[in-house]
């Protein structure tokens, strides 16, 4: 239907409100009819007057009952020299039922009484006051029937309405014409390259190119370019991550296989007679164990989750110091020193392995940043509680961080803190942290280092609802 158009909604509107301005303009346009003419018949009955005052005789009753017929008025009465002067008359049907002075009307007044006249439906008698034209006397008065008057009055209105409506139509559809051409053809434009795109994402022939005319239309194209870019850009990454979760589902697999083997050998070292050996063998027990985990956990991963945190109580002091000898073990010739800020006491409750995994990814990430710059610097861990949570900081020596890593810092893939870096790290530390029902955030990063804060709920709701938003994600 025409209506349910843009366009034909349009032209409606233009219609309707075209028609309502001359609707406005009808009542000073029959007013000022009115007045036209009434002066037309005082001026009539005038120049009927003046053609017998120049005989200066009387005439016949047939040529005075003419002369009124043609003036269409009863009676004349002229006033000059201050002398009022019955100069035609004729029988009068009725009573006078008004007098109006079009000497002192004003506009207001004079509309109520057109109004009224087209109302009052009814023949009546009036009597009209006006000035003589060419000053020929002080006044002029007439008495005349209405029925005339409202007649054309009527007439006046419905040919003024008829071409209101016409006007009103021819309008609507140049405006309706000039819609299509400027405005509803670009947009439908826009919804082609829409559907287009909708129909095969992956075809950058259907990204729009921007080149409309009018700003706002342009703009709105650059808007849906941008986005459609994006969008594919998304499309893309989301295939190569489906494609790459596969692969690591797979790599997973198997090498939790073989990392079980080595963990059976490894429990056999803590027999060996070396002292050395000994001492170590708890150490590379733990690390297999993590190695392991990690990956059941990825494969767990694979299915859009991570798993759900096993909350204990344990000393944080002691998985800091841990994080500190793998770090320093991993660490090159740089000069790196850690400074451990944490209380010996502080007991926290959290995942234990998934707390490891998020300082780890942290403090390596400090470590890299400080080493690509050949220079010493320092890694400090410090921790504390509050009345509501737990907290832990991690900050650095090091450069900072890169703008893009600043603006995607916790999307996996894009916000790489270091080149040829994934992003993954801190990607897996925020959605970790989430699943605590605790916050990671960036709390400066410049010239003279970063420093993230670490945030874990002291209460189990709070871990609860975490739980469950990580799970939405």
């Amino acid at each position: 239907m025409v209506l349910n158009t843009l366009s034909g909604r349009f032209a409606l509107l233009t219609f309707f409100l075209v028609l309502m301005a001359e609707v406005l303009i009808l009542v000073p346009a029959v007013t000022n009819y009115r007045l036209d003419y009434l002066e037309s018949r005082l001026e009539r009955a005038q120049i009927a007057s003046l053609a017998l005052l120049a005989t200066d005789e009387s005439i016949a009753a047939d040529l005075e009952s003419e002369l009124l017929q043609n003036a269409q008025v009863f009676n004349v009465v002229l006033r000059r020299n201050d002398v009022r002067q019955l100069v035609l008359s004729s029988p009068i049907p009725g009573p006078v039922t008004a007098t109006y002075d079009l000497r002192e009307s004003g506009f207001v007044k004079a509309a109520g009484d057109a109004l009224a006249q087209l109302i009052d439906s009814k023949d009546r008698v009036i009597r009209v006051i006006g000035e003589p034209v060419k000053q020929a006397g002080q006044l002029i008065e007439i008495t005349m029937n209405t029925a005339p008057l409202r007649t054309g009055m009527i007439d006046y209105a419905v040919n003024l309405l008829f071409l209101s409506a016409l006007l009103a139509v021819v309008t609507a559809l140049v405006l309706n014409l000039a819609a299509q051409r400027l405005i509803l053809v670009p947009i439908r434009r826009v919804i082609q390259h829409m559907t287009a795109y909708a129909a095969a994402p992956n075809d950058p022939r259907n990204v729009i190119t921007p080149d409309a005319r009018l700003t706002e239309v342009r703009d709105a194209e650059t808007a849906l370019a941008q986005m459609q870019t994006n969008l594919t850009s998304a499309l893309k990454q989301r295939e190569r991550l489906a494609q790459l979760g596969q692969a690591v589902a797979k790599i997973s697999h198997d090498l939790r296989n073989i990392l079980t083997t080595s963990q059976i050998f490894a429990d056999r070292l803590e027999d060996s007679e070396d002292p050395a050996v000994r001492r170590a063998a708890p150490k590379l027990v733990n690390s297999i164990s993590r190695a392991v985990t990690l990956c059941e956990t990825t494969l767990a991963f694979g299915k859009a989750e991570e798993p759900t945190p096993m909350l204990s109580r344990f000393n944080l002091a002691q998985l800091a110091a841990e994080i500190e000898e793998a770090e320093s073990l991993a660490a090159s010739d740089a000069q790196i020193e850690f400074v451990i800020d944490v209380p010996p006491s502080l007991m926290i409750r959290a995942d234990r392995d998934q707390l490891y995994r998020v300082l780890s990814n942290l403090t390596r990430n400090a470590r890299q940043a400080i080493e690509a710059t050949r220079q010493p610097g320092t890694i400090e861990i410090g921790a504390g509680e509050d009345e509501n949570n737990w907290w832990i900081r991690v900050g650095d020596t090091g450069p900072g961080l890169p703008e893009k890593a600043r603006e995607f810092l916790f999307q996996p893939f894009t916000g790489g803190t270091r080149k040829g870096g994934t992003g993954l790290g801190l990607a897996i530390a925020a959605d970790l942290v989430r699943g605590h029902g605790g916050s990671l955030e960036l709390l400066r990063t410049d010239e003279d280092g970063t420093e993230f804060m670490l945030r874990l709920p002291r209460d189990l709701g709070a871990v609860a609802a975490g739980r469950a938003s990580a799970a939405a994600r």
